[in-house]
């Protein structure tokens, strides 16, 4: 669990209920120190515990971590096959302790691409955790916002030939009841380690009115300090939806 003494993000205002992280600055980590880039995957991996640890202890709901991208496949065959034993080595030994803690773990993303031995595991760890309610940690891997949408369309447009949906009933409803996590409420704030501001092809049409929180803090060094500094950031915004100040603002007083 997390040592640190911060109070929690409720103490000075809201806690995101779903939480988006692309984790990022494992190479760079290792690089600096002159080390293998995969010593940096490995301390990213630790990483990932302590924002788990975090989210627990401030009632975070909903976790969804970029672990690896359709974009990933490309980098070098012997990182790539590191990768993916680290992966599987991590589904061996950690699941059992998320599901004694009571997080419900689910990967969304092209499973079809990794080997047998790893979709097993996914299967299984969904399979374990399917009713646990502490914490929906949802880990992207092989995943892309733009293969997300895709997917979505595919799924529509079959339905469509099949004489179950008319075109003109299609509508940003209906997108998004096909999109990945479209159970949980979109993520609320999304952060992003490492230095750069983009978001990636991460959640393209998940993240539409999430506020976006960006660090130099490469990701083995990210720690409750550092995530705290974003919910604090988050808890000071006014999230307006298109709305104006005045408008939110007599929301909330009706709501209060």
């Amino acid at each position: 669990m997390s040592s640190d003494t911060t109070p929690p993000a409720a103490s000075t205002g809201r806690v995101p209920r779903h939480l988006a992280i692309i984790m990022d600055g494992n190479g760079r980590w290792a690089e600096r120190r002159r080390r293998p880039r995969m010593i940096g995957h490995r301390a990213g991996a630790r990483a990932v515990n302590a924002c788990i640890d975090f989210c627990l202890d401030r009632g975070v709901q909903a976790l969804t971590l970029f672990a690896f991208s359709s974009e990933n496949w490309g980098r070098p065959e012997d990182e790539v096959g590191a990768l993916m034993k680290l992966f599987l080595n991590a589904l061996e030994s950690e699941v059992q302790e998320l599901h004694r803690r009571g997080v419900r773990v689910r990967f969304i993303g092209e499973r079809e691409r990794f080997n047998d031995a790893i979709r097993a595991r996914m299967q299984a760890a969904e399979a374990l955790t399917e009713a646990n309610t502490g914490l929906h940690l949802s880990i992207a891997a092989s995943y892309g916002g733009r293969w997300d949408i895709a997917q979505a369309a595919r799924s529509l447009a079959r339905e469509v030939a099949e004489g179950r949906l008319r075109p003109e009933d299609i509508d940003e409803a209906a997108v998004g009841a096909r999109i990945a996590l479209a159970d949980l409420p979109p993520p609320d704030l999304f952060i992003r380690t490492g230095g750069d501001l983009r978001i990636s092809n991460f959640l393209l049409w998940q993240l539409a009115y999430t506020e976006l929180w960006f660090t130099d803090t490469l990701w083995p060094d990210m720690n409750a300090a550092v995530l705290q500094q974003a919910l604090d950031d988050y808890a000071n915004r006014e999230r307006r939806f298109g709305l104006t100040g005045a408008q939110v603002a007599g929301r909330q007083h009706e709501t209060s």
